[in-house]
Order: C-alpha cells, then structure tokens, then sequence
C-alpha cells in the first residue's frame, strides 16, 4: 500500500492510543466503550506505524504535504 500519512497525522494517532491506553489503565474506561475503544486505538497505532490509512484511499486523501521538486 502506498504511504498516505504525514508525519503529524502519525503523531497525532499515536498520541490518541497513548490517551485512551492511559484511560483504560485507570480504570476510567470499562465495558462496551473500553473494547470499541481499544479496537480503535489499536487500528490508530498499526495505521501510525505503517504509515498508511486504508480510509484515506478510496476518499484520496494524503495528509504528507506537498512533494518539492
């Protein structure tokens, strides 16, 4: 897959699942809402590292600003 990320858009998603791990770690989140978020900040967290978002695709979005030539 071609990379479609910029690197704030990677730090950001990271930053989200530290957040939301720091929420579940707490004891803040619990139930339904700790699974659904836990998937997310999972996908967040592949999406960061891989460098690209399969969402970004279809829609063509690149967040990677723009190439200088």
């Amino acid at each position: 897959m071609p990379k479609n990320m910029g690197q704030v858009d990677r730090i950001v998603r990271l930053v989200a699942a530290i957040f939301i791990a720091g929420l579940f770690f707490t004891g803040r989140l619990g139930g339904g809402a700790a699974i659904v978020l836990g998937i997310l900040g999972a996908v967040f967290v592949v999406t960061s590292v891989v460098g690209t978002c399969p969402l970004y695709i279809p829609f063509k979005i690149d967040t990677r600003g723009k190439k200088k030539s």
